[in-house]
């Protein structure tokens, strides 16, 4: 089963969910807006993509904090703040994806 872990009001999360749909496929949505992840899922994101790879530099949070022009622990600012990720995190038997990610979908169907 795929793991879409996203917000609502995303765009390429509801993409995602929109392919799976189409599909028959069956998945489960975590919303970024009403849970945080565990440091056991921040781990398994971590071990497969890096960090600073993972921080969606449009973001609000980002951009209203003045990011762009500090240094910071990326692994320390996800864990803290969810809402910097880039949406939807795609996982599907321990393999892991950014964005809307057709050939991941695809392939994990």
């Amino acid at each position: 089963m795929i793991q879409i872990i996203g917000l609502k009001s995303c765009n390429d999360t509801k993409k995602a969910v929109r392919y799976l749909k189409e599909r028959r496929v069956e998945y489960q949505f975590v919303d970024l807006g009403q849970h945080t992840l565990s440091a056991g899922e921040l781990e398994n994101i971590f071990q497969h993509l890096d960090p600073v790879q993972c921080i969606n530099v449009n973001s609000p949070y980002y951009r209203r904090k003045g990011m762009q022009y500090m240094e910071f622990d990326a692994r320390e600012e996800l864990s803290q703040h969810n809402e910097l990720f880039i949406t939807p995190i795609l996982r599907c038997r321990g393999k892991v994806a950014l964005g809307y990610d057709v050939d991941f979908l695809e392939a994990n169907s």
